[in-house]
């Protein structure tokens, strides 16, 4: 495609993402299990100095999937080639589904990213070692994603609960979603994968914003 044709396609659909922004819409992502790690982890894992690899970023600014892969090693059940996603954090973090949670034997705190302390602890390995994490289990909490502009334009605020109407295959209305604003973020929706398949997400997906609190 020509440069002044991309730079038109664009244009287009920064104007229609802002317009449907201004109606409330946002995008879905389904958010599927998922390791963060502590740098004393990661070298425990993955070798003395090891730095995580960079396979493509997510939406979220400075966030990224990595070539790197862990097993999660339940009581129960284990979760083979299990996501590890950067950067490096400062503690580990496990985020499983409640399904997954009763799977592996391990009752999950449904919690905001990175509010690990007192959460279950479990086993992690790679093929050159493993990590026992004392704590760091835990159901992530649906939450919203968002700028300060974008949150100023939808009339939010961070720490603010709002609900959304989730228009999939099976649509729904999720309560309880945490708005979290940051310089960083980009508007998303995230939902875990129990609440993503319940309301038939799959590909691009719209919500709407149907509560604020």
């Amino acid at each position: 495609m020509p440069e002044r044709e991309r730079d038109l396609a664009s244009a287009i659909a920064a104007a229609v993402a802002a317009r449907l922004t201004e109606s409330g819409f946002v995008e879905v992502e389904a958010s599927a299990r998922h390791v963060h790690l502590c740098e004393a982890d990661a070298e425990a894992l993955f070798g003395k100095g090891a730095k995580l690899t960079q396979v493509r970023p997510l939406s979220q600014k400075g966030e990224f999937l990595c070539e790197e892969r862990v097993t999660v090693a339940g009581g129960r059940r284990s979760f083979e080639n299990v996501a590890v996603l950067g950067p490096i954090r400062k503690h580990s973090q496990v985020e499983l589904s409640l399904t997954d949670g009763v799977a592996a034997g391990l009752k999950l705190p449904v919690r905001d990213s990175g509010d690990v302390i007192g959460s279950p602890g479990i086993l992690l390995r790679s093929a050159r070692g493993e990590a026992t994490l004392p704590f760091g289990c835990i159901a992530a909490r649906r939450h919203l994603h968002a700028s300060p502009a974008e949150a100023a334009l939808l009339g939010l605020a961070d720490g603010q609960i709002i609900s959304v109407e989730v228009l999939g295959g099976r649509r729904a209305v999720f309560c309880g979603v945490l708005v979290r604003v940051r310089d960083s973020f980009r508007l998303r929706l995230h939902l875990d994968m129990d609440e993503a398949n319940a309301a038939g997400v799959e590909g691009f997906t719209l919500g709407r914003i149907c509560d604020y609190i």
